[in-house]
């Protein structure tokens, strides 16, 4: 699992490109991201399931903030990003939700970072 930045130049926003590999998704149907983005809402993001099994999905994030997140398969199992930009312990229970920092500038370039 992994996600993309890439820091727009002309607005406070950072598109994320959120991807859980096939061998994450253990063969699944569908996949959701949930989160602080969406309000931990189950069903508001969906993520596209790509020809080799996994998925992804794209947001635009605002700057200078941290999102909580994780990957619900099939509604039933949630598994964590395993290169999220850090970990902190859900207050839901005894598990840990995956973090994306966005900066607060995309410095000089609009640089792109994973």
């Amino acid at each position: 699992m992994s996600f993309r930045k890439h820091y727009y130049k002309d607005r406070p926003m950072c598109r994320v490109t959120f991807s859980l590999p096939k061998e994450a998704a253990y063969s699944a149907i569908h996949a959701h991201l949930v989160g602080d983005f969406n309000n931990w809402n189950i069903y508001a993001t969906p993520m596209k399931k790509l020809e080799d099994g996994s998925f992804t999905v794209h947001l635009e994030l605002e700057f200078g903030r941290e999102y909580q997140f994780r990957y619900l398969i099939n509604e039933s199992t949630w598994e964590n990003d395993w290169k999220a930009d850090k970990y902190v312990p859900s207050p839901l229970g005894a598990c840990d939700n995956s973090v994306v920092v966005i900066e607060p500038s995309p410095g000089p370039n609009g640089d792109d970072h994973e």
